[in-house]
């Protein structure tokens, strides 16, 4: 079985799947769409996207574990039909955008959802995002996700506008994207993404990929969520401007 041995595809793969566990617990959520990217920096996206691709199923499966009892089920019924609809979208035009105008675009509505929320600040009396916006970015969060694993700017913008209590954030998130990866995998071997070479260097990292998890988890149960909002908000600007930056480049 032949793998991926530069070195410094490892050097940047090591911090990208510690940082995606951190995002799959919750904690650092707006961090996780920058680890694709940074691995890309050694590799094409689509092959890391492909080798993330098992990393991300022990994640979500670590994640559903210590998470499962604490999931919003009314709004994962809003939004996981959302989210394979958008995979299945992303099945049938992948390759028709180029990853870096997909990124671009992302990034730029990433940051226009940030300029509002700092514009226009929720309060107490705020009413909640209608129902609708909510499917609709739950099919541009799958959509994302399968194109370049950058699904969580747009499910973020709906989500952190609920100001849920953050392990209930985690927590319909983790099982949000377990249902995403898990319906990636046969349209991904359609596409001749899913060969021994990037699954053996998936399972090199693979020791990796519950870590960032078990910490993330931990560190959710305790953060006040004053700081976790502004952990997530901080974690989508710098997603934005990483995203754009490639969609100009």
């Amino acid at each position: 079985m032949t793998l991926v041995t530069d070195p410094w595809f490892y050097a940047a793969a090591i911090p990208a799947v510690l940082l995606m566990g951190l995002s799959k617990s919750g904690f650092a959520t707006g961090f996780g769409a920058l680890a694709t990217p940074l691995m890309a920096l050694a590799v094409p996206v689509p092959q890391a996207a492909a080798i993330m691709l098992p990393l991300l199923v022990i994640m979500d499966g670590t994640g559903m574990q210590r998470l499962w009892r604490e999931r919003d089920p009314a709004l994962l019924k809003l939004l996981l039909p959302a989210g394979l609809l958008g995979t299945g979208v992303g099945t049938l035009l992948f390759g028709v955008f180029a990853t870096s105008t997909v990124s671009g675009i992302v990034g730029a509505l990433t940051l226009l959802f940030l300029a509002q929320r700092l514009a226009f600040p929720p309060h107490a009396a705020s009413r909640p995002p209608p129902r609708a916006l909510g499917f609709v970015l739950g099919i541009a969060s799958g959509f994302t996700s399968f194109v370049a694993h950058a699904g969580s700017p747009p499910i973020n913008a709906y989500m952190l506008s609920l100001r849920l209590p953050p392990i209930r954030y985690a927590a319909t998130m983790a099982v949000f994207f377990a249902a995403i990866n898990l319906s990636k995998w046969i349209p991904y071997a359609w596409l001749g993404l899913i060969d021994l070479r990037n699954m053996g260097t998936a399972l090199v990292l693979m020791p990796i990929a519950p870590l960032g998890v078990w910490i993330g988890v931990l560190l959710t149960r305790h953060i006040r969520p004053t700081w976790f909002y502004r952990l997530a908000y901080t974690g989508m600007f710098l997603t934005g401007i990483k995203l754009l930056s490639d969609g100009l480049r």
